[in-house]
This record gives C-alpha cells, structure tokens and sequence, in this order.
C-alpha cells in the first residue's frame, strides 16, 4: 500500500506531466510558429518537385526554422469538444449499468421497463398472453447473461472456463464502454459549458525588437448570461521581464493574501523579472538554442510517413472533421502540408525532447542540477534570501528530470486509435498563414464524461500593421509597462512576507505560508 507521501507524489508527477506538456506546447507555438512574412518556400521548385512525404517533412522543417528570426502578428482560436463521447451511436455498445457486477439486473430492468412502455402506448397490459413471448425472451437473455457473467468472472481465476465470445468482449472492456448517464452528462457539460465557451489570444512576437505580446481571452456567452476575461501579457526579451495585468489578480490576492492591498493595483502591471542576477551569464540565450535544438533533434527522428500534402479542396472533408468556423479561415489556402502521428508517438516526442534539452542545460550548466525532489525547493518560500531565480529553474529543471525518469507514470486516458493531427497552410508565395493542431485531451483520472474530449487549436499569421494596438482595451498611458505603472514581484513579496512574520495578514494567507515548510515532516512522520 502506498503511503500519503507517495501518493502525494503521484498525484504531482501527474500534474507536472501536463503542466509542463502544456508549457511546451505554448512555448512551442511562440518560438517556433513565428515569422509567416519570410517563410518562404520556393513557388516554382514546390510546381516542379514531387509532393513526396519526405519532400512534405523537409519542406516544413524549412519554413519553420525561418520562423524564428522573424516578427508577425498572431491570433489563436481554441475549441474544446467532447464530441465523440457526446455523439455515441448505435454502432457503440453502451452499456446498462455503472459496474459490471450489475450489468445484467439492470440491462433486464430497462428492457422490461420498455415493454411496460410499448404496451401502454398501445393500450394493452404488460401480462397479457400477447406479450408471453416478449417476456420469456426477456427472462431467457436475463439468465444467459448471468451464466456468461459467473462463467467469465471464473474465468479470471480459472483460464479453462469458457466464456461466450460476445459476453467475454462486453465485460473484459466494461469499463471503458459508455453509459446511459455518461451521454446524458457529456450532452450537458456540452450544452451549457463547451458550446458557450470561446477561447481567443492575439498578439505580436519582435524577436529582433526583443517584444512580445498577448491578449488572452475567454468569453461565456449563453441566452441569458455573457461575460468575459481579458489577460494582457507584455514579455520583454531584452532584459528577461514578463508583464501580467495587475487588475486581474488584485481582488483575489486582496480576499486572500493581502488583506492591506486596497487599490495599489489598479491600472498596474506586475512585473516578474526572470533573471534576478542569480543565474549563469548568457543563461536565457541557451535556454532558447536547447529549445530549439530539442525541437529539431525530436523533429528530424520523426518517420517522414507521418508527412503528406493535402489538396486545401479537401479540406472540408478531412476526418476528425474540423470545426466549422474555423475552417472558414483554412479555405483560402494555396497549399497544405499535413502530419498525423499516434498518440503514443506523440507522447514519446515530448519526452525525446524533454531529455535532449534536460541533457544539454544540465551538461552546460551543472550547477543548477539538483538532487533533491523538486517539491523540496518549495519549503524555501519563506525565506526571501532563498527565493532567488536560480533556485526556481534548480526546482523546474528537477521536475523536468523527475518527468522523465517517472517510474510510475500513469497510462493515458486516451482512445487506442487516437492520432495528433497538425495542418499547416501557406499562400500562393509559400508563406505559412495558419496551423491547426487536432488531439485527443489527457484525461487521466477525469470521469467518463470528460473522457474523450478533444482539443482544436488555430493559429494564424499576418503582418504587423502599425495601426493595431497591442491592448486596445487598456488606458492609453499604461498599454507599455514601464516603471512608474507597475509592481515589481521582487520587492512586493518580501514585503508580503515580512507582514505575515510580524503577525498580520488574512487566515487563508497564514496557512498559505505555513503548511508548506511542515508539509515534508508530516509526510516524514506518516512513513
């Protein structure tokens, strides 16, 4: 039996594993899908060349390592749908019951139920000698399916007993087959979540400017409820400092940490500096070439049967069928290149590239590798000395290597079938306009109703028009940050900190800041 500590453990390793996929995945699509202006691919070559798999894969390596030295503008548009659970037909087995114990009580149960109703639409009484044979049919399916249950739950101890084949393939997948109530949920949670949801960011990438930019959006529009979020997101590159909109995070911090806050924060930025001056010269620059070198190594090993071209005409009626509108926005499309891969595969690329690039910052760099469990670096939250920089990416990069070392990772949620879908569409000069990405979401350990939701992200790409304004939505005097119109995150937590050691702050904020430092001797003390 584990102890709390170990499955404590599990539970974060799980948690981690899509935390840092997701950071790949966003920090994949802004360094490596930029630049549409100079990705150019040779129009007259692409008309002579056979549009060969191997032709697709070096034609797309090609234009998206041209991305990266260059500046665009961007918008992204993210639909999330659980489709495929939502639309279960009569061509998938659903079955009766929750557990597969009960299956047959409860298959008999509904089937009887719906004889009850058959013959009250028609008038007549369920015991009536016309329906002797509906009833016996009904009694005669119920105790075959209770011997073919005993039988195969026997057959889990005992290989000779046999099992009808229909009845051994129902219960060995039992689990994973939909339920009545699950389709119900899914068409809820589609109906009343999903559907309203709408998930946008825009924004502008000036690698040579050494700025970036994000509006991210989310936005709940139903019959009678509309609301809306907004998080502008200002990198500057230059001096390693990213910007977060204060306003969006001063009533939560004021509830529950800074009880003293009031309205310092208002039409503020917080300002993180990456580097406090703790971290290896030229650290920044490596982190982006390890990148990069990751992505292209994992790339390059990738079988070119995964490559194709696809006619754009085709586009429409590609299967997983794409979300109409936006679809819309791939039609205008002079070329498309298409990689599709297992899941399986997929996963095996993002930990191909979290070795290469844990290989190569911890060689260059052997002083940020740790060899204590990343939680460890946590208990140090109380100590503003320790709280520098070099210990964050120390704590970062040992659960990175703590991902790819796990010896307990969790099986993937996922359809045996599932495949990664990514569509990439250039103009008539060869420029990259836009990249789809369809996959099947992780849902380990979520309920049957989150099962099989998948996940479709467009991006598009244009030139930057200097009449756009980055956050039009903002006061025209804060839309850059700078010094007078932010909260410097260095500063303002030692002095969070220190209020809270002179006795102050809010209960919530006092557990906050204690539980961590006592969490390691409890989990000591239980083993």
């Amino acid at each position: 039996m584990k102890t709390a500590h170990q499955t404590l453990t599990l539970r974060l390793s799980s948690m981690m594993k899509n935390y840092l996929l997701l950071t790949s995945t966003l920090l994949s699509g802004a360094l490596l899908l930029t630049g549409c202006q100079s990705a150019n691919l040779n129009q007259s070559n692409a008309l002579t060349v056979k549009q060969s798999p191997s032709t697709a894969k070096k034609t797309l390596a090609t234009a998206l390592q041209k991305q990266r030295r260059q500046s665009f503008s961007y918008h992204s548009n993210i639909e999330i749908s659980n489709h495929q659970q939502r639309t279960a037909t009569s061509g998938t087995q659903i079955v009766a019951s929750d557990y597969v114990d009960t299956h047959c009580e409860e298959a008999h149960d509904q089937a009887y139920a719906a004889l009850i109703m058959q013959a009250e639409k028609q008038n007549e009484d369920i015991s009536a000698v016309d329906y002797d044979d509906k009833r016996d049919a009904l009694k005669q399916t119920y105790f075959e399916c209770v011997d073919a249950y005993h039988a195969w739950d026997d057959h889990q101890y005992d290989s000779d007993v046999k099992v009808a084949p229909d009845y051994q393939a129902l219960f060995d997948n039992y689990e994973d087959k939909p339920k009545p109530l699950d389709i119900k949920k899914a068409q809820l949670l589609d109906e009343y979540l999903l559907k309203p949801l709408s998930i946008n960011a825009q924004g502008i990438y000036q690698p040579m400017a050494g700025k970036a930019t994000m509006l991210a959006s989310a936005q709940y529009q139903a019959r009678n409820h509309h609301s809306s979020i907004n998080q502008p997101v200002y990198i500057d590159m230059k001096n390693g400092d990213i910007y977060l909109w204060a306003d969006n995070f001063a009533m939560f911090n004021s509830e529950l940490l800074d009880d003293k806050l009031g309205t310092k924060w208002q039409n503020k930025w917080l300002k993180i500096a990456i580097d406090d001056g703790t971290l290896p010269k030229e650290f920044g620059s490596e982190v982006i070439k390890s990148h990069f070198a990751a992505l292209d190594l994992t790339y390059e090993a990738a079988p070119v049967s995964q490559f194709n071209y696809v006619a754009p005409n085709t586009l429409a009626s590609l299967s997983p069928k794409l979300p109409a509108h936006q679809l819309s926005a791939m039609l205008s499309t002079d070329q498309v290149i298409r990689r599709v891969q297992s899941f399986d595969s997929y996963q095996d690329d993002y930990q191909n590239y979290l070795q290469i690039f844990y290989k190569r910052i911890s060689q260059k760099y052997p002083e940020l590798v740790k060899e204590a469990e990343p939680m460890t670096a946590f208990e140090t939250i109380q100590s503003s000395k320790e709280f520098t920089s070099k210990a964050m990416v120390q704590t970062i990069l040992a659960m990175i290597n703590a991902q790819i070392n796990d010896k307990d990772k969790t099986e993937s949620e996922v359809d045996a079938n599932a495949t990664v879908e990514e569509l990439y569409g250039f103009d008539k000069r060869g420029q990259l306009k836009w990249q789809h990405l369809h996959r099947q979401l992780d849902n380990t350990g979520k309920t049957a109703s989150d099962k099989s939701m998948t996940i479709d992200v467009l991006q598009q790409y244009s030139a930057i028009n200097s009449k756009d304004k980055a956050f039009p939505n903002l006061p025209s005097n804060v839309r850059s940050p700078n010094a007078s119109n932010s909260i410097d995150m260095r500063e303002y937590g030692p002095e969070l900190l220190q209020y809270y050691r002179d006795g102050n702050g809010t209960a919530v904020g006092k557990m906050i800041f204690t539980i961590l430092p006592m969490a390691k001797a409890r989990f000591d003390a239980i083993e």
